[in-house]
């Protein structure tokens, strides 16, 4: 059976946890935090992974790419070439300049950190330039990418609400309120696997707050 290892925490292993549910792929959830990983696996250290019986695979990209391929049960991805690149593209605007963005704000916003008003600066530029373009390719009718869920709605449920909260911490207004992210996420959150995934998420958050202490 199919590994998934990381923690529940972490939105890049839910967008691939939730894509592994969406497609009913069996699969066992394999606890490894940050810095207790397994190296020959990901040699980076990162989570998710996952252990198949062809080996290891590491980048929740890569994991979701061979997901689809391997499982074509339920399929996340458009039949035609231009939807599913264009559903891809989402996914690596989402991750390359609206997450990986925001994430340098993440150790004030959320962990009890401290950021630089010159960082803060910078990425508030960064996103007030992003976050309009990220608008003019996503569809939001109702799902991201049109009227069919797809892996963009994986990362979505992952990343969105993250940004959404930081720059609201940080910068005292939520900069996706334009977007119509409460209904989106409303949708979503209809969805059982979408409500396993957030549940989890909730537990694994309270298990790493009582390992801080």
């Amino acid at each position: 059976m199919l590994k998934l290892c990381g923690f529940a925490a972490s939105n890049y292993y839910n967008k691939v946890k939730l894509a592994l549910l969406e497609k009913k792929v069996p699969f066992e959830e394999v606890l490894a935090w940050v810095g207790e990983t397994d190296l020959a696996a990901t040699p980076a250290g990162k989570v998710p992974y996952i252990i198949t019986d062809a080996g290891p695979l590491c980048e929740s990209e890569a994991i979701a790419d061979y997901i689809e391929s391997a499982y074509p049960q339920s399929p996340l991805l458009p039949a035609d070439a231009f939807g599913a690149a264009k559903v891809r593209e989402l996914v690596v605007f989402m991750e390359l300049y609206l997450e990986l963005t925001a994430r340098e704000l993440y150790p004030e916003a959320f962990f009890g950190g401290k950021v630089s008003d010159s960082v803060k600066e910078r990425q508030h530029k960064l996103l007030s330039r992003y976050i309009p373009a990220f608008a003019k390719l996503a569809r939001f009718s109702p799902y991201l990418a049109g009227d069919t869920f797809t892996l963009a709605d994986c990362a979505a449920l992952a990343h969105l609400p993250l940004v959404s909260s930081c720059t609201k911490i940080i910068y005292g207004t939520d900069m996706l309120a334009d977007l119509p992210l409460k209904d989106y996420l409303k949708l979503l959150s209809e969805r059982p696997t979408v409500q396993q995934v957030n549940a989890d998420r909730k537990a694994n958050l309270e298990l790493m707050a009582s390992r801080r202490k």
